[in-house]
């Protein structure tokens, strides 16, 4: 599979606070998924995919609890999506997800990140057309054409599948996300996703060397501390 997908738990937890951070972030999408769907995980799919994957990366229940309780509120922050892309160390490409009550304040942050790190932010579509916008669902078993048969009976576009060391591998639209995520537990029973998320892949991968290295660790570091950041995606292999 040529397009690699980047652990999600890993990305966010790169600074010495990660715990905290990893829990700012999941309460935040959170409340704007439970704001924008509704508060019942059982009527609002991606309030409840987004509960299933913080449960998995161990936030505890007071976190979710308080975020869908701020949502039931009414009140509290704005937050609105916001998306910056451009070339960072080594002149690898960047796409970086944000969640933002105020715009202009994430964008003069994140604008720091690439300054300092002497990278350039780009223009809306200046790298996303080199990323697929996907899917991902990663579970163990070896029975890759039962997983073929269901997600193609379900009428899912599937972009790539894989089955390596025990574990499927599926890639799929992002449009795709919850009707490939049901085809999946319908034909496996009990399954538990390593991994059930919506990223960027890019259609290529590089490798850095040198000091370009290092750059790329405090670029991502200096990313990871702006806290209105959700998630970065890249086309580095690590």
């Amino acid at each position: 599979m040529g397009r690699a997908y980047q652990n999600r738990k890993e990305s966010m937890a790169k600074t010495s606070d990660a715990k905290a951070k990893v829990y700012s972030k999941y309460g935040r999408e959170i409340y704007v998924c439970a704001k924008a769907g509704g508060v019942d995980p059982e009527g609002n799919l991606a309030l409840r995919g987004m509960i299933e994957r913080a449960k998995k990366d161990q936030v505890p229940s007071h976190v979710i609890e308080k975020a869908i309780n701020k949502a039931k509120g009414g009140g509290g922050e704005d937050f609105s999506p916001a998306r910056y892309e451009g070339y960072g160390p080594g002149n690898c490409m960047v796409i970086i997800d944000c969640l933002t009550d105020n715009p202009n304040r994430t964008f003069g942050d994140v604008r720091q990140c690439f300054t300092k790190t002497k990278c350039k932010i780009g223009t809306q579509g200046s790298v996303s057309h080199m990323f697929d916008h996907g899917a991902i669902f990663v579970f163990a078993s070896e029975d890759e054409e039962t997983a073929l048969e269901a997600l193609m009976e379900a009428d899912v576009d599937v972009i790539d599948i894989e089955n390596e060391d025990g574990k499927i591998t599926v890639i799929a639209p992002h449009t795709d996300y919850f009707k490939a995520k049901q085809a999946l537990m319908d034909a496996f029973e009990g399954v538990d996703f390593d991994v059930d998320e919506i990223q960027f892949l890019p259609h290529n991968t590089m490798t850095i060397e040198g000091d370009d290295v290092e750059m790329f660790e405090k670029f991502m570091d200096m990313l990871n501390d702006v806290d209105d950041v959700q998630n970065v995606y890249h086309n580095v292999e690590l």
